[in-house]
């Protein structure tokens, strides 16, 4: 009995405190109101934000590399061309064969990799393969802006649809036995012509395949582009993993046998030429760099189109509120255009950095450890339906800049790829050509309910 009487007085205790809780958004007692300290709320922070370009980047030896043709019904047209270099079997001197040889098939073998963005349904693709008429080299820093040389002779070409994450069957040749069925990853496969291939391999001279470095001086690669004409519908870019092979399948006769084998040549080197070709209106936002904020901007990969954002009177707010305020959260809130969302999702993610004195890109303070900081997960930049678009808490920085303890010398919005190796453990704020996808979302248009926000949630000190 005394314990159920002591569990009574407390529930009958706490009922009597909780019920004098009357103001949920009250910090403090809320007994005095000399001393309460109230959540003020400000919405109408001045924003200017304006598109422009994103940086050159680096595409060669990438993981993923796009390759494609996407006529974007608003941005314009993105091409995405790829090179990739050619080895001897084994990247050492190659002995042919002894006997008669007879090319069955020869295969060059692209493969894909997670990140294809456009029209995967109606669209039907061709590309074409040609040889490279300058040879790849390793390290060397190729930007996406770089134009390649090549011989115009078709060398092969293929039509597909996008399948990138169907598998399918392919010949296994079995030595000594009957062949096979084999399903491999999805993969484009495109005849090369067979006498091209007898020119470089069978029929090339010993001097070419004493080394592989000699081969790779003579031979270079292929360059690869999808066909303008061939392509029909908006198209789209696919990501190309960094394991392009050519398959030589052949046969060879020696007198009395006749026997089918295979040889690959790999390639371990490749570089994308990136081009994009905008609508007027996006050339509209590019031309508008000095005439204040905009209505709509433009977030785009691969390495296509970024944002300037800045928050000119920031400083006011103290001026205007007082010294004796703290930032208890602020989040910038990021809406895409209505309707712009369908047929092409927006990018799953974005991403926000800042100039140093320097002029080099590094993260905000709320992208980093810091005191202030609510850590990586809470900082945003993913696309979220529920969010009706993306979110950043900017708590940190936005308090440093009102107090001019940070100089604002460029903040910026970028495409990022939310499936890199990296997106869980930093915010990523290089410039990438490995994201494919696009976002046009509604800026500081005072007319529109969807306009960009900076939302500021702050208390108020009572002295």
């Amino acid at each position: 009995m005394k314990f159920s009487k002591l569990d009574l007085l407390t529930l009958l205790i706490s009922l009597f405190i909780l019920n004098s809780c009357k103001n949920q958004d009250t910090i403090g007692l809320g007994v005095n109101t000399s001393t309460q300290l109230n959540g003020n709320l400000i919405d109408t922070s001045t924003i200017v934000i304006n598109t422009i370009p994103e940086d050159s980047v680096f595409t060669e030896n990438l993981v993923k590399t796009p390759m494609g043709l996407f006529r974007d019904p608003v941005l314009g047209t993105t091409e995405a061309n790829l090179a990739v270099d050619l080895n001897l079997p084994s990247f050492s001197a190659y002995t042919i064969p002894t006997g008669t040889i007879t090319i069955d098939s020869a295969l060059l073998v692209l493969r894909f990799s997670p990140g294809f963005y456009g029209d995967s349904l109606a669209s039907r693709y061709k590309i074409n393969a040609y040889q490279l008429a300058e040879r790849i080299y390793s390290n060397a820093s190729y930007y996406n802006t770089k134009q390649w040389k090549y011989n115009t002779t078709l060398l092969g070409t293929k039509s597909f649809f996008s399948r990138t994450h169907d598998s399918i069957g392919i010949t296994a040749i079995i030595a000594g036995g009957v062949d096979t069925i084999q399903k491999v990853r999805a993969q484009i496969r495109i005849p090369i012509d067979r006498n091209f291939v007898n020119n470089i391999l069978f029929n090339a001279s010993a001097t070419q395949l004493a080394s592989n470095l000699i081969f790779k001086n003579n031979v270079n690669g292929f360059f690869l582009s999808l066909d303008k004409t061939g392509t029909t519908g908006a198209g789209g870019i696919f990501m190309m993993a960094d394991t392009t092979t050519l398959d030589v399948y052949y046969k060879t006769f020696d007198g009395s046998t006749t026997d089918t084998t295979m040889v690959s040549l790999p390639s371990t080197l490749s570089a994308s030429q990136i081009k994009h070709t905008y609508s007027a209106a996006v050339q509209t936002e590019l031309n508008n760099q000095t005439t204040g904020s905009r209505n709509t901007f433009y977030l785009q990969g691969p390495a296509g189109l970024r944002a300037k954002i800045s928050f000119p009177y920031i400083k006011n707010i103290i001026k205007s509120l007082g010294s004796d305020i703290v930032l208890n959260r602020a989040e910038l809130v990021i809406t895409p255009a209505p309707g712009s969302i369908i047929p092409f999702a927006p990018l799953p993610k974005i991403t926000m950095y800042r100039y140093d004195l320097a002029g080099q890109r590094e993260e905000i303070q709320d992208g980093v450890p810091d005191p202030r900081s609510t850590g990586l997960a809470a900082f945003g930049g993913y696309y979220t339906t529920a969010g009706a678009g993306y979110h950043f808490i900017l708590t940190a920085y936005i308090s440093d800049l009102m107090r001019g303890l940070t100089t604002d010398y460029g903040t910026f919005l970028g495409a990022v790829d939310a499936g890199s190796t990296t997106a869980t453990t930093q915010v990523d704020i290089a410039a990438t050509p490995q994201v494919a996808g696009r976002t046009f979302a509604i800026g500081t248009d005072k007319t529109s309910p969807y306009r960009i926000k900076l939302n500021i949630i702050y208390t108020k000190i009572a002295k």
